[in-house]
């Protein structure tokens, strides 16, 4: 099982999701499944996502203070997010609205 934990507006793609609950979506992993894949299966657009975060580090982050803060940033839409996922991973996706909580 893969963890899909969504943070901000991405919240909404969890149905009936509650302020006072975590917002999880539970994927069983395909073959090769990977970041992309998943937000596709979730039905998220990479545009939505500010920072990715891999069973609890940063993986990636769209921060325009990324190259002094020495964070992977990524370019365009699909860098980072091809990472492949395993069963037990935990992925973290911050929406943009809250992309300032975690920096």
């Amino acid at each position: 099982m893969i963890e899909v934990h969504l943070y901000g507006r991405l919240r909404r793609h969890v149905p009936n999701s509650r302020p006072d609950q975590e917002s999880v979506v539970r994927l069983i992993p395909r073959p090769g499944e990977t970041i992309a894949s998943a937000l596709e299966r979730v039905g998220i657009s990479s545009d939505d996502v500010c920072h990715v975060f891999l069973n609890g580090a940063l993986l990636s982050t769209r921060n325009s203070m990324a190259p002094w803060l020495e964070y992977q940033r990524v370019g365009g839409q699909t860098q980072g997010l091809d990472t492949s996922l395993q069963p037990g991973d935990r992925l973290g996706l911050f929406a943009h609205d809250i992309a300032l909580l975690v920096v």
